[in-house]
């Protein structure tokens, strides 16, 4: 496989080189948010399908902004792969780069660190290739696995060597090991030794494989376009390059797709009771994206109308955290009758910052991506609808400049449950003492931020706004809420082993 050409003019990194980059880039409002985990397209039966994939990638840049990259196959030139740091817009709309990735066939990822190491380097960045005695196959993993390190201490014993921090990995090695006939025989031998979550896009030669795990806990959805398949994330991906939504990828799924035969489908794990990701409704997914047959757009104005009904205040402005609090607060707004106001003014052209800004810079905050319009605040009691409340700092500092700008009265409303347990399936939430939900109650935390009220959206309401109508308990769960609720539905294996402590049964 041609991989990262050494030379030329285009910044192309040779895979071997340990490029460090900052995981975590300073960013004085999404730095308090829970990172969007991973993002994975593939395409095949189009020409230049690199192309596409690069274009979905950018569709999907919102789930990971750290790095991006492409592996595709040519009939006759091969495998060809690059991987970049950065944005996908700064990186894979280069023609000299793009020239080196031909072919009917290509999968991308792009991606945050939420297992392995956390000052990241190139070979961390996916898809991983691997060569195996029938042919190269290639791997785009989002998710994590909960027993990832137990897997890698085995593999090492027994011989293996690994190229990355990625539990991603993992899944080439146990591939690799496997004695099926074929490569979609031998990744389902490998993912019946996983466990945690996944879902994954991978490629043979001639193959597009889209795969999720038995609960389903992350996305995965299935395109057409022209005579070409495409298996990505989210719907919003397939819209950029024109592709017709066929329909989601079923938990536990398995999909092999060629462009003479379409797709075959089987379902080779066994059946487990669905736990998809509720806050992909929260905050994950974009909103013009569809869910299970859902507007992502109106579950999160849906929300905001539960969130009224629970935590109504006297106020005369409800205003958006943008962006992600924007859908919530109109629901909101419609639902109290309050008028819905742009109080808060995002600065859509800062972007993150990978060069580490001066003391001067940094003390600025939340001031370098968010204003507020003082004409519009001053005087007035402003309801603040936001998505969640991680360690609260954001919060604090948002509702500070609100306060400076003279208004009366400050409310925050949250359009999630308060985030009190980490996510161990593919979400970067940090260690669970420096949850601010996990040490305070919802009055300490409202004295914390020191605003005038506080109130989170019930559990219950989340479920209602999701359209379970019964609410969380009669659905069984029908979602993964761990980091609201504390009940995992896959024990994390690796870190009970380094300590965690479960909720205590009630």
């Amino acid at each position: 496989m041609r991989d990262e050409p050494s030379t030329g003019t285009e910044g192309q990194t040779p895979l071997s080189r340990d490029i460090e980059f900052p995981a975590h880039p300073f960013d004085p409002v999404d730095g308090d948010k829970l990172r969007e985990e991973c993002g994975v397209f593939g395409v095949v039966g189009l020409a230049d399908a690199a192309n596409f994939v690069a274009l979905g990638l950018h569709a999907l840049q919102h789930r990971g902004q750290e790095a991006g990259g492409i592996v595709c196959h040519h009939p006759v030139e091969g495998f060809n792969s690059a991987r970049r740091f950065g944005y996908v817009r700064d990186n894979f709309t280069k023609a000299s780069l793009m020239e080196t990735l031909p072919g009917p066939l290509a999968i991308g990822h792009v991606r945050y660190s939420t297992a392995g190491s956390k000052g990241a380097v190139i070979r961390d960045v996916q898809p991983f290739f691997g060569e195996f005695s029938m042919g190269g196959a290639a791997i785009a993993h989002n998710g994590n696995i909960t027993n990832a390190e137990a897997l890698r201490k085995e593999l090492i014993e027994r011989g293996s060597i690994f190229q990355s921090s990625s539990d991603s990995e993992c899944i080439i090695h146990l591939m690799a090991r496997s004695l099926q006939r074929n490569i979609p025989e031998r990744m389902e031998d490998a993912l019946r030794r996983v466990e945690g979550a996944f879902s994954i896009v991978a490629m043979t030669r001639t193959k597009l494989i889209g795969v999720r795990d038995p609960m389903g806990v992350r996305p995965l959805v299935l395109g057409k376009v022209g005579e070409g398949w495409v298996l990505s994330s989210e719907t919003c991906a397939l819209d950029i390059i024109g592709a017709e939504l066929v329909r989601e990828i079923a938990p536990g799924e398995m999909v092999v797709i060629t462009a003479e035969n379409g797709v075959e489908s089987h379902f080779p794990f066994r059946q487990r009771p669905s736990k998809f990701c509720v806050f992909e409704h929260v905050y994950f997914s974009r909103p013009d994206s569809i869910i299970g047959g859902q507007s992502v757009y109106e579950t999160r104005r849906q929300i905001g109308v539960e969130l009224a009904r629970e935590n109504p205040v006297d106020a005369d402005l409800v205003c958006a955290v943008p962006d992600s609090g924007t859908p919530a607060a109109i629901g909101y707004s419609q639902e109290s009758g309050i008028p819905f106001a742009m109080g808060i003014v995002r600065n859509q052209y800062m972007g993150r910052t990978f060069i580490e800004p001066t003391e001067q810079i940094r003390n600025m905050g939340v001031r370098l991506k968010l204003n507020v319009n003082r004409a519009l605040i001053a005087g007035k009691r402003v309801i603040l609808v936001d998505d969640s409340v991680v360690r609260g700092t954001t919060s604090r500092k948002i509702k500070e400049m609100v306060l400076d700008a003279g208004a009366a009265e400050v409310h925050f409303r949250i359009a999630s449950p308060p985030t009190a347990w980490p996510c161990f399936y593919g979400v970067d939430t940090p260690q669970r003492e420096k949850l601010l939900a996990a040490t305070m109650s919802e009055e300490e935390m409202t004295r914390h931020l020191q605003v005038d009220s506080l109130k989170f959206i019930s559990l219950d309401g989340l479920y209602r706004a999701v359209g379970e109508t019964s609410g969380r308990d009669n659905a069984c769960p029908q979602y993964c809420d761990a980091c609201f609720s504390g009940d995992y539905p896959v024990r994390p294996a690796d870190m009970i082993a380094k300590g965690f402590e479960l909720k205590a049964a009630e």
